[in-house]
């Protein structure tokens, strides 16, 4: 699918990045709610550990039975990295962070990371801070996001110590994230897409093992104890967020900018509410809708310029 090794002579298929973006921007958008009913019966490191490892192990034998090359040593290290820098700090800290802080709060926070893939794109700086419709897209993506959240802000006050740490973590979490995918775009080119996703998620999931040891997470955890959703909701994130989101986002990467890639930070809340609204009843009133009306047009904003560029290259190929 998405994470299959990429022919660099061969652009990708319009239907394969649309497929790609629609995974990550639904699967994504319901990963939210699936972690914090997962953190009902596991621990913050014991969930993340077993979700990466069994992810990568399996993404890696796909890999195996497709004849590829596991044991890739110019790749691994960067694998290595980028996936720490995504998984391990970036999603851990949310992860950790989703036991104590609101839910809007966290929401705003991670969108964040749509400002951070421009700030640190070093080599797209001129094409990004150049272009009218990127900044604009950017600004009133963020803007949509909190008018999107709007009336839980209103009622939200951040009244201790934890919920000011929380804070502070997914300042650090998003900017971890943007870096480790910039990294993973620009040091990972040349090897297999498949194999690359497989080690830094496997990688990853190594990492927060110490974790479990350090806050004696086993201490009070019991595999009977773990409530049946947890369990459906720890499936849900192995296979889906990832496994199959996972491996279409480091594949985006690979073939589209990467302030394209980064719409799903401001498209996942979107997603998250109308889930809410559809299958949990809840109610959507002005703000929301006129955010998530915002949204979209920021999403349309900071993709106008890159369909632009591909439709006057057609009409020169046609020339």
């Amino acid at each position: 699918m998405a994470a299959t090794h990429q022919n660099k002579s061969k652009s990708p298929g319009t239907l394969a990045i649309v497929v790609a973006f629609a995974i990550v921007y639904i699967v994504w958008g319901s990963t939210y709610f699936f972690i914090k009913e997962a953190l009902t019966g596991f621990p913050p490191f014991v969930l993340g550990a077993i979700r990466f490892i069994i992810a990568g192990l399996i993404i890696l034998l796909w890999a195996k039975i497709k004849g590829e090359k596991l044991f890739d040593w110019k790749l691994i290290p960067h694998a290595a990295f980028s996936g720490l820098l995504m998984l391990f700090l970036g999603n851990g800290m949310v992860i950790w962070v989703e036991q104590t802080l609101p839910s809007a709060m966290a929401a705003i926070m991670v969108s964040s990371a749509a400002f951070w893939f421009v700030i640190l794109d070093k080599p797209k700086w001129k094409t990004n801070f150049s272009n009218t419709n990127t900044i604009l897209g950017l600004v009133f993506g963020f803007i949509g996001v909190i008018l999107l959240f709007w009336e839980k802000i209103a009622g939200t006050t951040i009244s201790g110590d934890k919920e000011a740490l929380g804070m502070l973590l997914l300042s650090f979490s998003v900017i971890g994230w943007a870096g480790g995918s910039l990294y993973s775009k620009y040091f990972t080119e040349g090897g297999s897409t498949l194999v690359n996703t497989g080690w830094q998620v496997t990688i990853a999931g190594l990492a927060f093992i110490p974790g479990i040891f350090i806050l004696n997470e086993f201490d009070n955890f019991h595999l009977s104890e773990v409530p049946r959703f947890a369990w459906f909701s720890l499936v849900y994130l192995v296979l889906m967020g990832s496994i199959a989101a996972y491996s279409a986002y480091v594949w985006l990467l690979t073939v589209r900018p990467a302030t394209q890639v980064s719409t799903y930070a401001y498209v996942n809340p979107v997603v998250a509410v109308l889930l809410g609204v559809i299958f949990a009843g809840e109610k959507i009133t002005f703000f929301p809708i006129l955010g998530l009306a915002i949204i979209l047009g920021s999403v349309l904003l900071l993709n106008l310029s890159a369909y632009r560029k591909r439709q006057t290259a057609d009409v020169k190929r046609e020339a």
